[in-house]
């Protein structure tokens, strides 16, 4: 069940754009998600659920192989991250105030408190966290948070959760004596990523509906 809700629509993908287009499609998104905010109302297409099913195409079929697709899984994503940061950076807390939505700004603060609580630590753990993948790079730039130290945080989180995801999926697909467990990580990460999108999105929208009123 899982397999199919997962991996169907991104072995379609693989089917309709061949193997090259098929990593460019996946990194881009994984980029987008953390430089761009893209990853705030779509984590599923953009996070943890995009690396399970792209891993589990990788295990199904010989023309993707999963050690390109995660490593470059992994480069995405810490430019995704570089991008927010430096953009964070150059143009400090109005940039995150141009994010408008109620649910958006609760979910500013509430990562402000977690990057004030651990620091380097919250790039790292931020990755595994759908809210918190998102704002932390942007909020390190905005508090000037040394470049050298928050690209060593950067690398390390960003590189463990793509290759883990990826390759949990990748396994899922191939290896019978783990498929139970990783189906199993696998369903709870995708549900709390879709209802974490679900809400933001319904949310945001119920407040700039509210505002334009």
């Amino acid at each position: 069940m899982i397999r199919t809700t997962v991996s169907d629509d991104v072995a379609g993908w693989l089917d309709v754009l061949g193997p090259l287009t098929f990593y460019l499609v996946v990194w881009g998104l994984v980029f987008v998600g953390t430089a761009f905010f893209v990853g705030v109302f779509i984590p599923f297409l953009t996070g943890d659920g995009l690396l399970f099913g792209a891993g589990i195409v990788a295990g199904s079929t010989d023309r993707i192989d999963i050690w390109v697709l995660a490593i470059g899984v992994g480069v995405a994503a810490v430019a995704g991250d570089q991008v927010a940061f430096l953009l964070g950076r150059r143009y400090g807390r109005p940039y995150l105030e141009s994010r408008k939505g109620r649910w958006v700004q609760g979910a500013v603060a509430r990562t402000e408190k977690f990057y004030d609580l651990f620091g380097w630590w919250s790039v790292v753990i931020g990755r595994y966290m759908p809210w918190a993948r998102v704002f932390v790079p942007v909020i390190a730039g905005v508090t000037r948070m040394p470049y050298a130290k928050f690209l060593t945080a950067n690398v390390f989180g960003a590189l463990s959760w793509a290759v883990l995801i990826t390759v949990l999926g990748y396994f899922a697909a191939s290896n019978p004596s783990v498929r139970p467990i990783a189906y199993i990580v696998a369903g709870v990460v995708i549900a709390a990523s879709v209802v974490a999108g679900v809400r933001a999105w319904r949310q945001d929208r119920a407040t700039r509906t509210s505002t334009d009123a």
